[in-house]
């Protein structure tokens, strides 16, 4: 049971990692280089990003994160086990959280900036990307402290783990 608990909430670190990255290096990154382009770049950036970022791989580590997380928190419910339990169920509200907000709010700003339809047949990209950014990016940084808040909690629960059996 020990070796199943350490190995589910080891996959659900890593899974919850590489999104906590990607989300990171995006506000760090991505979102400031593009807040410098012209209206044309940044919405026909976002559009492309939006539609490749719906991959098998990202959304096998964006949902299995959460999945992994549930299950690893399930994992620790025996007594024996309850020390990572906190921090398991902690990052799952986390991440559930950051889920909550990109369902409810990125991704309907992503599908509305989709329907503006090709760059070049839009007669002002400027209030397109107005409607967008700025809500986009502030839901992005909520978004991003809680993966990356849930990540800290499952490294914890790591830790945790290690010392407890």
């Amino acid at each position: 049971m020990e070796s199943l608990q350490a190995a589910v909430l080891f996959a659900a670190t890593i899974t919850t990692g590489l999104s906590a990255g990607l989300f990171f290096a995006f506000a760090c990154s991505v979102m400031p280089g593009l807040g410098q382009a012209s209206d044309r770049t940044f919405v026909e950036a976002m559009q492309r990003i939006n539609v490749a970022i719906l991959n098998v791989w990202f959304l096998i580590a964006f949902v299995g994160a959460f999945l992994l997380t549930a299950l690893a928190s399930a994992l620790h419910l025996p007594a024996d086990a309850r020390a990572v339990l906190p921090w398991s169920v902690a990052a799952l509200v986390l991440y559930g959280t950051g889920l909550v907000i990109t369902g409810r709010g990125n991704v309907p700003l992503n599908n509305a900036l989709l329907a503006a339809g090709d760059p070049d047949g839009v007669s002002d990209l400027r209030a397109v990307r107005d409607r967008f950014e700025r809500r986009w990016v502030r839901l992005h940084l909520i978004r991003t402290v809680a993966f990356v808040l849930a990540f800290c909690c499952l490294a914890w629960a790591l830790v945790l783990h290690g010392r407890f059996t």
